[in-house]
């Protein structure tokens, strides 16, 4: 067996169907960053328990969560308020706890967008760190989102999860990523400035992993990036296959690559701004 973290902020639209999913498990805590709708009396009806703390960053949760929540089992689960745990799965993720031949497990997202499974246009399989022992797995930030640190052998499960991406609307959608936008532009920023493309990794990466990690490295440095991804998700991975539903997708995505192009702009004008306020104080 092994626990379930669920991590939440102003999901009552989601919680329902995701502490329902995870209950498969005998151990399912709710990690909340102080909702301020419905969240928690919708999970208090549950048989889970419910801790609150204040988020800085998503690296940062995790980590304060795996070092300050105890957990029943040694072995635990990550799952996001809009994803879902299967049958399927939490029998393979069994499995996984008793081989011990890893420390970790990569797990493939299915995206759910308009009612349609979005395969394509989402460089399906994409792998995210879900499994895993505690003390032998830890977060950095990176970006809007976080970066797993792993203290030893990694491994890849056959089953997937849905994730409901966009179950509150459209608009929740904008308002999501127009923040994750400014994390964006400032790792860009960073990233531009001190790192570099492994072009080793782009080509002949290990996984699914190191090849999209080298290959958003590079995408920071191409020009025109919003058009240069729309193309590069409809027509080169396919997205046309996803239907009307795949055609949204990529355009969303090409717009949040724009967003990301304009707050990088605004922060290098407070920047220069910055600096010119700075010198003719001297």
């Amino acid at each position: 067996m092994f626990s379930i973290y669920i991590l939440t902020y102003n999901e009552q639209i989601d919680i329902a169907d995701c502490i329902e999913s995870a209950l498969l498990s005998d151990d399912v805590i709710i990690v909340d960053s102080f909702s301020t709708d419905r969240t928690i009396e919708i999970a208090s009806r549950y048989p889970v328990r419910i801790v609150q703390h204040e988020f800085e960053s998503h690296g940062k949760q995790r980590t304060w969560m795996l070092e300050a929540i105890e957990t029943k089992h040694e072995w635990v689960y990550i799952l996001e308020a809009d994803e879902r745990m299967t049958p399927e799965l939490f029998a393979e993720c069994i499995a996984a706890t008793k081989s011990q031949a890893a420390i970790a497990y990569y797990v493939a997202e299915r995206v759910m967008f308009m009612n349609k499974w979005i395969r394509y246009s989402t460089q399906y399989p994409r792998y995210q760190l879900r499994l895993f022992q505690k003390g032998k797995v830890w977060f950095t930030d990176y970006g809007h989102t976080e970066r797993e640190v792993c203290d030893g052998l990694t491994g890849f499960l056959r089953e997937t999860y849905p994730h409901y991406t966009s179950g509150k609307g459209l608009s929740r959608w904008i308002d999501k990523h127009n923040r994750y936008s400014s994390d964006e532009a400032r790792e860009t920023i960073c990233q531009l400035a001190e790192g570099k493309v492994i072009w080793h990794d782009l080509f002949w990466g290990k996984s699914e992993v190191e090849k999209r990690r080298a290959l958003k490295d590079l995408s920071l440095r191409l020009p025109c990036r919003p058009i240069v991804r729309w193309i590069y998700m409809y027509f080169l991975l396919r997205g046309f296959l996803d239907g009307k539903a795949g055609f949204v997708w990529c355009t969303l995505q090409a717009f949040y690559e724009y967003l990301i192009l304009l707050k990088i702009e605004e922060i290098k004008q407070q920047q220069l701004q910055t600096a010119t306020f700075k010198a003719k104080s001297l």
